[in-house]
C-alpha cells in the first residue's frame, strides 16, 4: 500500500521524497541482491535497462510498466554499487534512444554519459553541532556574508583536470574561514556537459557532478564546512534544462519534462527548454531536488537561478510572436508562481530552517514574503538594482558621480520591502564586463582605494553580503571560467594589503551587531546626509536592538580630502574611528582620525550634536560611541 500510495503522491505532484521511489536502488528480492529500477515514461512503447552488465543490450532486461500513467520498474540481481547503466527508450514512432536516469544519484565523468547506481545511505556524518546551531538560529538578525565559489576555478591542476571535493575542503575552509565568510555558496554542481555552462545547464538533477569526485566527496566538502562553521549554499537550477540528446530532452520520445508548446518550452537566448510547470510529476521531480540537496548534503540553502524567466512567459523574447499571453492575457506564467509557491512551502514543512534565495531581476512584489501573505515564499531575494545602480556609479569618474547621486541613496527608499542580500556575483565579472577592481576609475592607487570604499559601503548597506571569488584580493583580470584565480597576485603589496583589508572588514562587521541585526528592519538604518551630491559625500547611522550600540558611518566618493568637516551624530560623548578603508595598512593615504572625537552641543544635519572630523578621499569611516562624557577618564 506504501508503494501504491508514493504512486499517487507522484502523480499528483505531491510526492516530496519521490527520488526514493524513483531512480536506482539497492535492495533484495525474493533473497537475491540485486538493484531495482524505476522510471517515469508515458509515451514510451518499451524500456530496456542496459549497461556493460548486458553488452548494453536492449533485449536483455525490458522493464515492466507498472500502471497507465507510465511508471516503469524491474529488478536485476546481482547488480552492485558503481554499476554503470542507461534506459534505452523505444518511442512511439520506432525511434530507439539511449536515456540517462533522471533520478541517478551518480554520473559518469564527461564527456562519458553513463547513470552510475550510488546508494544513499553510506556517509556518516558529523555536523550534528552545526545542524543544532542551524535549527536555533535567527538567520535574518544574524551576520551573513557569502563567498561565491566555481570550484574548478579557484584552484586546479591543470586545464580541465581537477582536485577533488576532498581536497577542496582541505584548501577552501581554512582560507573562508581565515577571511572572515559566514557561508560558502558553490555554483551548480548538477551533473552538466559542458564545463562553460558552469552548470548552470543540466542533465542529470540528482547526480553530483564527477568531475572533482563521487557524491561522498561532496558530502565530505559539506561536513568539513559545517564543523568549521561555515554554510554552504547551493546555485540550483529549476527554471530550464539543456538540449543534450542523453539528457530530460523529449525523454520518451515526446515533450516531457518540457512544455509540448514551443512558445513555452524555448528559452532562445540560452538555447535550453523550459520546465512544464504544470505537470504533477515535474513537480514532484523538482520539488524533491530540492529537498533531496537539503536533506540528502545538508545543503544549508538553495540559490535559486533565473527566477524571472521563470516568472514571465516573455522572458528573453524580443519579439512578441515568440510568446503567447496568459488566459487572462497577461505576461506571467501562472503555473510557474503556483508551482514556486508550492515548492517553498514544501520545502520549509520539510527543512524549515534553511535559505531559499530568488535571483530575481524584476520588481516582483513580495518575493521573500510567506506564501499566505501573497508571496512566492522566499526567504531572501538578491538585490539586483542595488547592485546595478552601484556599479554603475563606481565605474564613473568621481567628477561625474555628482550628477548620479540617486544611484547611491535611491536602494534605501525599497531596502526594506524584501528580504535582501548585495550580490557581486560571477555574472558581473565576466564575458567583458571587467574585473570588480578594474571597473574602477583613476589610476592605480585610485583603483584600489575605490574598490575599499565600495566594498565597506557594502557591508554598512543594510542587507546581507555575497562577494564572488578574487575580489577580495582584488584579481586584475575578469574571471577565466578556465584557469584558476590568479594568486601570485598576492605576491604584491596592493593586492596582499586588498585581502588583509577584506579580512579586517569582515571582523568590523561581526563585531559590530549594528552592521546585521536589524537588516531587514527601517529601525536599523537612519540618514544623517543624504544630499550633499556636490561632494559625494553621505553619511548614516546603523543601529543594533540596542539604542546605544549604533555606528555612524561617513562616505566618501571623491578624491578630495575634507578636514573639520562638520557630521551630525546622534548621540553626545565622545566618537572613535574604529574603521577607515583608508588606512596605510590597507594602501590608503592614512587620512584617519586617531584621535577622539568629541561633540559639539549644537543641531547639524537632523541630529541635536555634531563632530568635527577629516573625510578621507575615495574612503569609508566607521564611528562609534566610546564614551557618554565629554571628556574621557584619564585626559582631563
Amino acid at each position: 500500500m506504501a508503494l501504491e500510495h508514493d504512486i499517487y503522491l507522484f502523480h499528483q505532484g505531491n510526492l516530496r521524497y519521490s527520488y526514493k521511489l524513483m531512480g536506482a536502488h539497492l535492495s533484495e528480492e525474493n533473497g537475491l541482491q540485486g538493484v531495482r529500477f524505476t522510471v517515469w515514461a508515458p509515451n514510451a512503447v518499451q524500456i530496456s535497462v542496459v549497461g556493460l552488465f548486458n553488452e548494453w543490450d536492449g533485449r536483455c532486461h525490458p522493464m515492466r510498466k507498472v500502471n497507465d500513467n507510465g511508471i516503469w520498474s524491474t529488478f536485476i540481481p546481482g547488480l552492485d554499487r558503481g554499476c554503470l547503466y542507461k534506459y534505452e527508450v523505444l518511442t512511439k514512432h520506432g525511434h530507439i534512444m539511449l536515456k540517462s536516469d533522471p533520478y541517478a544519484f551518480s554520473s559518469e565523468l564527461r564527456p562519458n554519459t553513463a547513470s552510475v547506481v550510488d546508494p544513499l545511505q553510506y556517509y556518516d556524518w558529523k555536523d550534528d553541532d552545526w545542524m543544532l546551531r542551524r535549527e536555533n538560529r535567527n538567520m535574518y538578525e544574524s551576520p551573513m556574508s557569502i563567498y561565491e565559489l566555481h570550484l574548478g576555478s579557484w584552484k586546479y591542476i591543470e586545464t580541465e583536470v581537477f582536485y577533488t571535493y576532498r581536497e577542496y575542503a582541505d584548501m577552501v575552509i581554512p582560507y573562508v574561514k581565515e577571511m572572515g565568510y559566514t557561508h560558502i555558496e558553490l555554483l551548480p554542481l548538477t551533473e552538466h556537459p559542458f564545463d562553460r555552462s558552469w552548470g548552470y545547464q543540466a542533465t542529470g538533477y540528482y547526480s553530483v557532478t564527477s568531475r572533482y569526485g563521487s557524491p561522498d566527496d561532496l558530502r565530505y566538502f559539506v561536513d568539513q564546512c559545517h564543523q568549521n562553521g561555515i554554510g554552504v549554499i547551493l546555485d540550483w537550477v529549476p527554471g530550464h534544462f539543456c538540449k543534450d540528446q542523453h539528457g530530460l530532452r523529449r525523454f520518451d520520445g515526446e515533450p516531457l519534462y518540457e512544455y509540448a508548446n514551443p512558445a513555452k518550452a524555448e528559452k532562445t537566448q540560452w538555447g535550453t527548454l523550459t520546465f512544464d510547470f504544470g505537470r504533477n510529476e515535474v513537480q514532484s521531480f523538482l520539488i524533491s531536488n530540492a529537498i533531496y540537496w537539503l536533506k540528502e548534503y545538508h545543503i544549508d540553502g538553495l540559490r535559486v537561478d533565473a527566477v524571472a524567466s521563470m516568472l514571465y512567459l516573455d522572458f528573453g523574447k524580443e519579439d512578441s510572436n515568440d510568446w503567447e499571453p496568459n488566459e487572462y492575457g497577461g505576461r506571467e506564467n501562472l503555473e510557474a508562481v503556483a508551482f514556486i509557491k508550492k515548492m517553498n512551502e514544501a520545502i520549509f514543512e520539510e527543512v524549515p530552517d534553511v535559505l531559499m534565495m530568488a535571483e530575481e531581476s524584476t520588481a516582483w512584489p513580495l518575493v521573500s514574503a510567506p506564501t499566505y501573505l501573497g508571496g512566492l515564499g522566499f526567504n531572501y531575494k538578491w538585490n539586483m538594482g542595488w547592485m546595478n545602480d552601484m556599479l554603475k556609479y563606481m565605474e564613473m569618474d568621481p567628477v561625474h558621480r555628482k550628477y548620479h547621486h540617486n544611484l547611491i541613496t535611491f536602494s534605501l527608499f525599497y531596502a526594506f520591502s524584501e528580504n535582501f542580500v548585495l550580490p557581486i556575483s560571477h555574472d558581473e565579472v565576466v564575458h567583458g564586463k571587467k574585473s570588480l577592481l578594474n571597473k574602477m576609475p583613476g589610476d592605480y592607487w585610485q583603483k584600489f582605494a575605490n574598490l575599499r570604499a565600495f566594498l565597506a559601503y557594502m557591508y554598512a548597506h543594510p542587507g546581507k553580503k555575497l562577494l564572488f571569488m578574487g575580489s577580495e584580493f582584488g584579481q586584475f583580470d575578469e574571471w577565466k571560467d578556465l584557469e584558476d584565480l590568479d594568486w601570485e597576485l598576492l605576491e604584491y603589496d596592493s593586492h596582499a594589503s586588498t585581502q588583509q583589508y577584506m579580512k579586517q572588514l569582515h571582523h568590523l562587521y561581526h563585531d559590530h551587531p549594528a552592521l546585521w541585526e536589524l537588516d531587514h528592519d527601517e529601525k536599523g538604518f537612519e540618514w544623517i546626509d543624504a544630499n550633499n551630491y556636490e561632494q559625494s559625500i553621505i553619511s548614516f547611522i546603523r543601529s543594533s536592538r540596542y539604542a546605544h550600540d549604533q555606528l555612524v558611518v561617513v562616505c566618501n566618493f571623491t578624491p578630495n580630502v575634507y578636514h573639520d568637516y562638520k557630521i551630525g551624530v546622534p548621540q553626545a560623548g565622545v566618537y572613535e574611528e574604529v574603521f577607515s578603508s583608508d588606512a596605510t595598512d590597507f594602501g590608503g593615504s592614512g587620512q584617519t582620525n586617531g584621535l577622539d572625537l568629541t561633540t559639539c552641543d549644537a543641531p547639524w544635519q537632523s541630529q541635536q550634536q555634531h563632530i568635527t572630523m577629516t573625510i578621507p578621499p575615495l574612503a569609508v569611516s566607521f564611528l562609534k560611541r566610546v564614551s557618554a562624557t565629554t571628556v574621557r577618564e584619564g585626559n582631563v
